[in-house]
């Protein structure tokens, strides 16, 4: 029980500490990646001349974020999402980009994975597809996404569970983590009848039917209750007088979370910029259009 914003601010460093992980990542023969959740973060990885931009799912529908990347290959996660919200993103972005099916859980059940989802996303948005796995077990969710033939698996890593960390407690220790890439290796070798002849035997055949689900997007219920709050939406900045207009001085694109009522989704930002309040907001308020007239 604890304030994010404080715990972030904790955790935030200097653009210097992310050149030197781009450097050390490189001199071993490692693509450096990174996940920016705005665009003054955004413009200093440019400036890093990175390969590539991992979008994270709450930042799925931050189109000035997407907007200041759209120039390189990007790696979209797509938790508590729909098709239509994807859609709107995959509108946005280069076509060389990546999707990768997620669930926004921590930690997220196995059984909910439904990971014949990614070929679901391939085949409507003709576009390559992995899977972001926030599961605890480092075999079953990876080794069937690598039978299904994925672009790409993630996977949090930590050098202890123990170290109090943000996400050590369902991120996977280094052995499990070696494990984890094994198992992938081994499932590209095998294929898909074999691989998942192999977990029935080492598991259960009703727990590899599960992880392979029916293949239709749909919120999964371990993240159903986190829709519209992970993701941005139109919040005052501060108080609004009734009559004042709105402007990027008093209202942006935030996540609401928990303990703020979403707005309006971020493509009605700038048909409110401009509008007058119909009465008086307080800081903090999602922004619907009880808020404003015409």
């Amino acid at each position: 029980n604890i304030s994010l914003y404080q715990r972030f601010k904790e955790l935030e460093q200097p653009p210097e500490f992310y050149h030197k992980l781009k450097e050390t990542a490189e001199t071993a023969g490692l693509t450096f990646l990174c996940s920016p959740f705005g665009k003054e973060s955004a413009e200093e990885l440019i400036r890093m001349n990175v390969d590539a931009i991992k979008i994270a799912s709450p930042e799925l529908n931050h189109y000035p974020l997407l907007e200041a990347v759209k120039e390189f290959p990007l790696i979209i996660s797509t938790g508590v999402s729909t098709l239509e919200d994807i859609a709107k993103t995959v509108s946005v972005i280069p076509e060389e980009s990546a999707i990768l099916h997620c669930i926004t859980s921590y930690p997220a059940p196995e059984s909910e994975y439904n990971l014949k989802t990614m070929q679901t996303l391939k085949s409507v948005f003709k576009m390559r597809t992995g899977v972001s796995d926030h599961s605890r077990n480092p075999v079953l969710v990876p080794s069937i996404a690598a039978a299904l033939k994925a672009y790409a698996v993630e996977k949090h890593i930590t050098l202890s569970s123990e170290d109090g960390g943000l996400d050590d407690p369902i991120a996977i220790n280094p052995e499990d983590f070696t494990l984890m890439c094994r198992s992938i290796r081994l499932a590209e070798k095998e294929g898909y009848n074999t691989t998942l002849e192999r977990l029935i035997r080492s598991y259960d055949a009703e727990t590899v039917i599960n992880i392979l689900g029916d293949g239709a997007k749909q919120l999964a219920p371990s993240e159903a209750q986190n829709y519209l709050t992970t993701n941005r939406s139109v919040i005052s900045i501060r108080d609004i007088a009734e009559g004042e207009t709105f402007s990027t001085d008093n209202i942006a694109l935030l996540r609401s979370e928990k303990n703020i009522s979403p707005g309006l989704p971020p493509e009605y930002f700038d048909l409110i910029l401009g509008k007058h309040a119909s009465r008086n907001i307080k800081n903090g308020t999602g922004i619907t259009k009880n808020f404003f007239s015409f």
